[in-house]
């Protein structure tokens, strides 16, 4: 008998990549790939030496794709976006370093330039044939399934089963003691094949491949006496516990010396995600300093002429794991409270400088903690900072608001980017923001965070909230 647990809200990780090496293998590499292949294609096609140069460019390329971020069972056109906003951030960010840095013109200007709109045609035509192959092997090798228990758990689990194309899994029906009217009412228009004790003999009469038990946790005699039963088939036991009861946060099965034990809440930057976010900030905190030099002397000179008092304002925040950080903004107030009590800017605030209103109203004052994010302190997109006078107030009113802390702040971030900017004056709207912010961390992805950063951009000069 062999036990695994690996369900779609248990966390980030594919459940196809680890029963299917195939999907992992695909996912992983084929982005990286075809970039690489384009490359040398385009050499190529221009009669040019793949030398050292290009040998340097197409290793860049190739690990800042590395692991590819696409899904097979993704939305068609998802996926095409996906593709298209991660391939044409790499373009962008690989061009500024090259002008930056002077090694642009080291290369051939019509090989990178057929090498960059073609690879965006190639990614978007080699992902979808993969689509295509892999659901024609994944059709040809479908395992059939059952599910005991027919409630909320056991349905969610045979939905996706249904509505995945690229699962492999033929969902045959419930086996439940309960009569239907007392089963979950979203299981109604589901298959209810008999009751448990039935269970072992359909299994081996109709071949069944897959057995799943959702039944609730605190059901563990009825479970323990399920599994004697089903000794004599063989048939893969797979245990789906009733997690719903808690709001998880990257929740994911892992193994600490061979024994299964279930993360509930967690932070999504272990292992390789972490690596990736952190390249992130590294690689675009350093282009972004760059480029905004003559910005941030200019504001520099701006502040220390228009009141007196220090350039920079530096802020205890609460950072990673609840700890506190110095914070660097450009001062924009004649006070800088930074003790127990904090007083939120509002609107018309008359400590507020007239050059300090511009660079809040334009987000300018935030540009310093680029030197944060390269520190390690914040990254570029994660939940803004609070004063730590403000985090100890409602962390007793809030149900998971330290939960943010699990990740670095950001300079902006999902909240930010969906209206939940500016002051926060009643509880209503804080509990908005921190909804966003766990939003953020449910869901993160390197696709999300350009995301957040290209809609930041374009909400800086129009944002209402921001005074």
């Amino acid at each position: 008998m062999r036990t695994a647990a690996s369900f779609s809200w248990l966390g980030q990780e594919d459940s196809l990549r680890s029963r299917y090496p195939l999907v992992g293998i695909v996912e992983t590499l084929l982005g990286p790939s075809i970039a690489v292949l384009s490359l040398a294609a385009s050499v190529a096609w221009f009669g040019q030496s793949f030398d050292r140069h290009y040998l340097a460019l197409s290793l860049m390329t190739f690990l800042l794709l590395f692991p590819g971020i696409l899904r097979i069972s993704e939305d068609r056109w998802r996926m095409a976006g996906k593709a298209a906003l991660a391939w044409l951030t790499l373009c962008f960010t690989l061009l500024v370093f090259g002008h930056t840095t002077g090694y642009l013109h080291y290369y051939h200007q019509g090989v990178i330039a057929v090498w960059q709109v073609g690879t965006l045609l190639a990614l978007l035509l080699a992902h979808e044939a993969a689509r295509q192959m892999l659901k024609r092997v994944l059709a040809s090798n479908q395992r059939s399934a059952v599910i005991i228990g027919g409630n909320d758990t056991g349905v969610e689990l045979a939905r996706h089963f249904e509505t995945d194309r690229y699962a492999g899994i033929r969902f045959r029906g419930f086996f439940d003691d309960r009569p239907r009217e007392r089963m979950s009412p979203r299981s109604a228009d589901l298959p209810l094949l008999g009751t448990v004790s039935e269970l072992g003999q359909f299994v081996k009469a109709q071949g069944i491949d897959q057995i799943y038990i959702a039944l609730p946790m605190a059901s563990q005699p009825r479970i323990l006496a399920l599994l004697d039963q089903l000794k004599d088939t063989t048939a893969s036991i797979y245990f789906a516990p009733d997690l719903f009861v808690t709001d998880l946060i990257q929740g994911r099965v892992e193994q600490i010396g061979g024994m299964p034990v279930v993360a509930v809440c967690d932070t999504p930057f272990r292992g390789m995600n972490g690596v990736i976010k952190r390249l992130e900030d590294v690689i675009l905190s350093s282009i972004i300093l760059v480029l905004i030099s003559p910005v941030l002397l200019a504001c520099a000179i701006a502040v220390k002429l228009s009141s007196p008092g220090p350039i920079i304002f530096k802020q205890r925040r609460y950072g990673l794991d609840g700890k506190e950080v110095l914070v660097y903004k450009f001062r924009s107030m004649t006070a800088t409270d930074n003790g127990s009590v904090v007083k939120q800017a509002t609107k018309n605030d008359a400590r507020i400088t007239r050059v300090g209103a511009f660079l809040r109203k334009t987000s300018l004052d935030e540009l310093p903690q680029f030197i944060n994010a390269l520190q390690g302190r914040m990254s570029i997109v994660g939940p803004r900072p609070h004063a730590v006078a403000h985090n100890e107030e409602y962390r007793k009113l809030i149900k998971g608001y330290m939960v943010r802390h699990k990740v670095r702040p950001g300079i902006t971030g999902w909240a930010q980017v969906n209206g939940a900017r500016g002051e926060t004056d009643t509880l209503e709207k804080m509990e908005r923001r921190i909804v966003l912010d766990l939003h953020y961390l449910r869901h993160w992805s390197l696709a999300l965070d350009l995301k957040i950063i290209l809609r930041t951009v374009g909400l800086m000069a129009k944002d209402e909230t921001a005074y």
